[in-house]
């Protein structure tokens, strides 16, 4: 059973916002006591983190569904629903976040660090939150708003300094383990290496990883062999060590073949020309082998290479090896540019930009897009004629109305607000009469207006007791 995974698919879902609550307060000898709808309460997020402890992303690759809690609804007396949990991923360091089109959303390295892979959906406003002095018994609330959901892919790429390649048993793993305290699998068979092994090697006051990336065969470009699966390992390394074999068994292939083979996959690949490269004469403690290494090397270093001759088995030529590298990463660290912390830039929108967009489309129908038309949509109860009111006049408000007469809109034009595979449509008039209006003036009740019976008695027995003194104060002059 496959028990490293470096890519897969991941479906992410944010919770649902909560819908906001329509409620009217009501009490002894005060039925109608105004709104006290509770809004609703925050859809969780959807978040990835970056944790060293983890190194492989399997849990994502048989669990590729993951969905983040809702948020509860409003309730009455003024109760505002709970916010959703948030759905926290862990993931290895230097994951690679992209969407379905290849295009990279963010790339994680270092411990903590986070990216909102979904982001959950606002609560809806209660009718309480919607009361003003003009709406004083909204009987309506806002809808939570749906959470985000979309397909992303992980990968993983190694984070490592350096990076040992070449051909299946050419003695990667020997020597990585060697270097360092790493243990990976070692046998005399190709493809021993299913996995990268990630060594840490001490050389003087450099601290340095090593990557022994699985072997690499013609073709592994293109996939053949577990080259293409595994030759996004190398991206991050600041420098590539081809160990070359000098005792193959093998008739057809000798170290310098080897090498040009190696190097024609990575040009393949793209994107590594800029790194240095180290050649290994591994294996150089057989006779046969330190006879071939010896006949070779001028030509290697005749090329531009730097040589090295050891034994992993031996333990001949490591130190130097190790030191050599150290300098190298050195280097490479030193030249990086520092690191700036992000700065804040605050840029508020322009005094006349309403957020908003309004064009005329091929089958003429205006399509209104922006963040805010958007949401407010998302957000009304459309079997609600009072709602649909107040999203009359926020959009109306906003200027929506204003740029589809500038537009060319005229009485019954088809109007779209949002995108095309989720838009509501429907014939524009330039005063939007959404049925609201025969509650009075838009969003008021009038029940709350009405005299209490137990009031009104008593006011009457005021007045017909005020009017039976009058007349008889106008008899009864003395």
């Amino acid at each position: 059973m496959t028990t490293f995974v470096d890519r897969v698919e991941l479906h992410v879902a944010a919770g649902n916002g909560g819908h906001g609550c329509a409620s009217v307060h009501r009490e002894k000898f005060k039925p109608l006591g105004g709104p006290d709808g509770g809004n609703g309460g925050r859809g969780g997020d959807v978040t990835l983190v970056v944790d060293q402890a983890v190194t492989t992303l399997l849990d994502y690759h048989h669990h590729p569904h993951r969905k983040a809690t809702n948020g509860q609804p409003g309730a009455g007396d003024n109760r505002s629903g709970k916010d959703g949990q948030d759905l926290v991923l862990p993931v290895p360091d230097g994951t690679v976040v992209l969407d379905r089109n290849g295009n990279v959303l963010a790339d994680l390295i270092g411990q903590g660090t986070t990216f909102v892979a979904g982001q959950g959906g606002r609560g809806g406003l209660g009718n309480a939150a919607l009361a003003s002095a003009r709406r004083k018994a909204p009987g309506f609330a806002l809808l939570g708003e749906p959470g985000e959901a979309r397909d992303i892919v992980l990968e993983l790429k190694t984070v490592a300094d350096v990076a040992l390649v070449g051909y299946p048993s050419a003695g990667k793993s020997s020597l990585i383990s060697v270097l360092s305290a790493a243990k990976p699998k070692i046998a005399d068979y190709p493809f021993t290496t299913l996995v990268p092994n990630l060594g840490v090697v001490t050389a003087g006051s450099t601290v340095y990883t090593v990557a022994d990336v699985p072997g690499l065969i013609p073709g592994a470009s293109q996939g053949r062999g577990l080259g293409l699966e595994f030759l996004r390992h190398v991206e991050r390394c600041s420098v590539l060590v081809h160990v070359l074999d000098t005792a193959t068994l093998e008739s057809d292939r000798d170290p310098v073949s080897d090498l040009d083979v190696i190097e024609e996959e990575l040009k393949q690949y793209g994107g590594l020309e800029d790194r240095p490269r180290i050649v290994v004469l591994n294996k150089v403690d057989i006779p046969d082998g330190q006879d071939l290494a010896d006949m070779i090397r001028p030509d290697l270093e005749e090329r531009g290479y730097r040589v090295f001759e050891v034994s992993a088995v031996a333990h001949a030529g490591l130190k130097e090896l190790s030191f050599a590298l150290a300098g190298i990463v050195a280097e490479a660290r030193a030249a990086k540019p520092v690191e700036v912390a992000t700065r804040v830039v605050i840029r508020p929108k322009a005094v006349d930009d309403a957020g908003f967009t309004v064009t005329l489309e091929e089958d003429g129908i205006y399509r209104v897009r922006g963040e805010k038309p958007e949401r407010w949509v998302r957000q009304t109860d459309f079997n609600n004629d009072e709602a649909v009111g107040y999203l009359a006049d926020r959009l109306n408000r906003l200027g929506v109305e204003d740029e589809l007469v500038k537009a060319g809109a005229r009485a019954g034009d088809g109007v779209a607000i949002g995108a095309e595979d989720n838009a509501v449509v429907f014939d524009w008039e330039p005063t939007l009469a959404a049925g609201a209006e025969m509650l009075g003036r838009r969003g008021e009740d009038h029940r709350l207006e009405a005299p209490r019976p137990a009031a009104q008695r008593r006011r009457d027995r005021e007045t017909e007791r005020d009017e039976a003194q009058r007349e008889f104060d106008e008899f009864n002059p003395f």
